[in-house]
């Protein structure tokens, strides 16, 4: 065991040495525990596998076999989560893994284990738990616990999964102003399950929300103060109808650790912490990389090769159609004089094209991402991406069209035509199709954003397919206007 813990050692240093993203510390670990996990359930028989397995749970953070298991049948993952050491193992491990792992450990245990855990997690975190399991089976559930903790969460559970409301957790500390530290300090000990004690928030006569005071100013102050003395003012709160990325954007900029969520009449309803936001950022990161990618897949979590193929398949299928359209206009053009040059040249015109529109618009969904990009500054940053797109199609389209005279009056590239005509036609036709993907990289992003789709899906498959079919078209165009002027 000694060789082996140091071989591993060995192996993390030497990751880390490459820096390279594959070999991370922790994509490391994850490999090496999911191979220690695939050999334990490679036994021979039962005993074996649940002594090596509770081995295995015992020796290494939860949180790590969370990640881990995903890659694992879901018959396996339950007899991980069984020999977990204790409760609070369990529920650590529950809130950190995946949505699949987490349906197929509610479909092995009974009620009686699922309120056992609910019962010892934060309201917020039971709601994001119970997401995973039937309507009927969270109804029966609640009924079986307290019954002020399952207000809690039904609190939570009716506000919309995007929202502020779904983020916070409506357990915290708010006190009257006149209350002195020293009593604030006595409610905290008073109430060890509520950990939340960053910002104690301050409340006027009518329960109203009028600051929050930091929680190093309860220890250097003297406990006979009134939290009035020593509260700061609230520059910053929103409400349960919030959208999750207004959220993370509010978090993001001004570094709040918690966020105050108020309703219409100014009442403290629940608090967004640090950890909550970072959360909500790498639900926001993976299904912004898959819409780009062009898929509904989760990109953080194993799934059957079948199911992965249906995800990806509608995306795809506009990427078909295009291509049909493509082809189709081709043949229609077929028989004409100037259509010879054409399918020399189509690949070029797409890919350059395709490129520019695909640059534009990740840029352009960044800064909307971000928020650096504003609905005031909309015009001017389109203005620069078109006149970025400009000096781009004229820089390469000149290069290109001059390339293409130089191979075919020397010879090199005998596509046939007069030279001058196919260097004047590629680069008219690059230029145009250069220009047609940046006003629609340009265009695109805002589009989907006003009829409230993630603007992410503009540098997906739908663009890109609607790209290469009109810049495809420009240089239809400009080789029919273009090349028998020449001729």
């Amino acid at each position: 065991m000694e060789i082996e813990s140091n071989e591993e050692h060995e192996d993390l240093e030497f990751s880390t040495s490459t820096g390279n993203l594959m070999d991370s510390k922790t994509s490391h670990l994850d490999d090496v525990l999911n191979a220690k996990l695939e050999n334990a359930f490679h036994k021979q028989t039962s005993q074996v596998i649940l002594h090596d397995v509770a081995k295995i749970a015992s020796e290494h953070d939860p949180i790590d076999l969370a990640y881990a298991v995903t890659r694992l049948p879901p018959s396996a993952r339950i007899v991980v989560y069984d020999n977990l050491p204790d409760i609070n193992a369990k529920i650590i491990f529950m809130t950190n893994t995946g949505s699949n792992t987490r349906s197929a450990i509610f479909r092995q245990i009974n009620d009686d284990e699922i309120k056992r855990l609910i019962e010892r997690m934060p309201p917020d975190e039971a709601v994001w738990i119970m997401d995973d399991m039937s309507d009927r089976r969270f109804k029966r559930i609640l009924e079986q616990l307290d019954p002020k903790k399952a207000t809690r969460i039904r609190d939570l559970q009716k506000h919309d999964r995007h929202s502020a409301g779904r983020l916070m957790t409506n357990e915290f500390f708010a006190f009257h102003m006149n209350t002195t530290i020293g009593e604030v300090a006595a409610a905290i000990r008073d109430n060890p399950g509520i950990e939340l004690t960053r910002r104690v928030f301050v409340l006027n006569d009518d329960n109203s929300l009028a600051g929050f005071v930091p929680g190093r100013n309860l220890i250097i102050n003297p406990e006979y103060l009134p939290l009035r003395q020593v509260m700061r003012s609230i520059l910053h709160k929103v409400t349960p109808e919030d959208s999750r990325d207004e959220v993370v954007d509010l978090v993001e900029r001004y570094k709040i650790p918690a966020l105050p969520v108020v309703d219409e009449e100014d009442h403290l309803i629940g608090v967004i912490t640090y950890e909550d936001v970072v959360e909500a950022m790498e639900d926001i990161a993976d299904e912004t990389i898959a819409n780009i990618a062009g898929t509904a897949e989760n990109v953080s979590e194993e799934a059957p090769v079948y199911q992965r193929f249906i995800l990806r398949a509608p995306w795809l299928f506009v990427t078909l159609l295009a291509g049909l359209i493509t082809a189709t206009t081709m043949a229609h053009f077929k028989d004409s004089s100037w259509f010879a040059i054409v399918p020399f040249f189509v690949p070029l015109i797409a890919g350059m094209s395709g490129n520019v529109g695909i640059q534009c618009s990740t840029i352009l969904v960044r800064g909307m991402s971000t928020g650096s990009l504003s609905t005031r500054s909309r015009g001017l940053a389109i203005r620069k991406e078109l006149v970025i797109g400009l000096l781009i199609g004229l820089s390469f389209g000149v290069f290109c069209g001059f390339a293409v005279y130089l191979l075919n009056h020397y010879g090199i590239h005998q596509v046939g035509g007069d030279p001058l005509a196919l260097g004047a036609t590629v680069s008219l036709g690059l230029l145009g199709a250069c220009l047609m993907a940046t006003v629609l990289g340009s265009l695109s992003p805002f589009f989907f954003a006003r009829f409230g789709i993630d603007p992410a899906v503009a540098s997906g498959p739908i663009v890109t397919a609607c790209n290469d079919v009109l810049s495809t078209l420009m240089f239809f165009l400009v080789a029919r206007i273009v090349f028998p002027l020449f001729a």
